[in-house]
């Protein structure tokens, strides 16, 4: 039983941060307008953030430290600024788009308006990771993030011809409608979004508070290689549900209310339930992940102490920093900007920060000072290399796919 709950930091990481805001409206997006083509773009991507999340928790496991305290002492105090700089600008604007992604579901939830919702939210995301036990935000919204299993049931409940579906998906092409260079814009936004830095940096925090040993490499990979491609299979239901309600209809996915039609749709109103409880916790739990790895990161490039576990005031600046970082998300969202093109901005910019989260990554794990015998083995190491090549060329393509396409409009 105590395994089986061990494997909960890897649900959550999956449910909360794979299938976060930007997965949900970037997947509906793309089933609603290219149908399942671009589902090559997530196996990719699960099998990328599995690679990196294995290293940076085999890292946490083996060492006791976590992966941003490493890259500082083992590249050098500039190197290390530039990768908090890159992951950390990317990681804030993560943050504002959960918030506001929560502050939205309460929304459809309730019909207030969503700017009512966003201080609420920004309280309540402070609140819970300063005063709630990690294994209560572990297990309660992984858990009701499986609500989002809905999606599946929706596109078995309406019975699609899979002929099609699967062919969409094993022989990729650019639809009539759209253009090559938006076809690659959504791609490099899909990957960004299966590759968002914060993942690995909560997952190696995360390991270091609840004392990771050597001992503890089964569970660790287990949470990696049974939570992201569970993420991943959440990630195709949402397109394709979306390719088989939306796209028929040309409807294209502009809000987050539409992400929840297709459910609706095959459902029925208690579908509709479960949509909105697993959106919630899906936001909820990765703007807590997100809150988190602003002050891991910061508070573990600095040196300062850190940590859930540490009281506040033995933790103060980890804990401010969390804090500035919750009021300056809510103060961005009052400015009235859409979250959803927030969100949007996030996953694209997500993948431009890549390589400078990736790279510091695959060199600790291979220093045997801190991993001894656990160092990278061949396999590791050639899928890691390779990963950095995808990555950076991601990272050099999108900001001119964006500029091309005008944000995939």
């Amino acid at each position: 039983m105590k395994r089986l709950f061990a494997v909960a930091l890897g649900v959550l990481t999956a449910i909360g941060g794979f299938v976060d805001i930007g997965d949900l409206v970037t997947n509906a997006t793309v089933g609603s307008r290219f149908g399942l083509s671009l589902a090559w773009v997530v196996a990719v991507g699960v099998l990328g953030i599995c690679v990196f999340a294995e290293m940076s928790g085999r890292v946490a496991a083996v060492s006791g430290r976590a992966t941003f305290d490493l890259i500082r002492e083992r590249l050098g105090p500039r190197v290390g600024l530039l990768a908090l700089m890159g992951s950390m600008a990317v990681t804030f604007l993560t943050l504002t788009a959960e918030i506001g992604g929560v502050a939205l579901a309460l929304e459809l939830a309730t019909s207030i308006h969503y700017l009512l919702w966003v201080p609420v939210v920004g309280v309540l995301v402070w609140v819970v990771l300063w005063r709630v036990r990690f294994s209560v935000l572990e297990n309660a919204f992984g858990l009701a993030g499986l609500c989002l299993i809905v999606f599946a049931v929706t596109v078995w409940r309406l019975g699609p011809d899979w002929g099609d579906l699967a062919a969409g998906a094993l022989h990729p092409a650019v639809p009539g409608s759209e253009e090559g260079t938006t076809y690659w814009y959504y791609a490099v936004a899909l990957f960004g979004a299966a590759m968002t830095p914060y993942e690995v940096f909560f997952f190696s925090s995360g390991g270091v508070e609840e004392h990771w040993g050597p001992d503890s490499l089964r569970t660790m990979r287990a949470n990696v290689f049974i939570g992201f491609p569970l993420g991943g299979l959440l990630s195709l239901a949402i397109a394709a549900a979306a390719a088989v309600v939306l796209r028929p209809h040309g409807i294209e996915v502009t809000n987050l209310g539409q992400v929840a039609l297709p459910v609706l749709s095959g459902v029925g109103t208690l579908g509709l339930v479960l949509v909105l409880v697993g959106i919630f916790a899906a936001t909820f739990g990765a703007a807590c992940e997100t809150g988190l790895s602003v002050g891991y990161s910061v508070s573990q490039y600095f040196g300062w102490q850190w940590g859930k576990f540490v009281e506040p005031l033995r933790a103060a600046r980890f804990h401010t920093v969390v804090l500035l970082s919750c009021i300056a998300g809510v103060g961005i969202l009052l400015t009235t900007v859409d979250p959803v093109l927030v969100t949007e901005y996030s996953v694209v910019f997500s993948a431009l920060a890549l390589p400078l989260t990736y790279l510091p990554i695959l060199v600790v794990a291979n220093d045997r000072t801190y991993l001894g015998r656990h160092v990278n083995g061949r396999l590791a190491n050639a899928l890691g290399t390779g990963y950095l090549v995808i990555v950076v060329v991601a990272s050099l393509a999108a900001i001119p796919l964006m500029l091309l396409t005008g944000a995939g409009a």
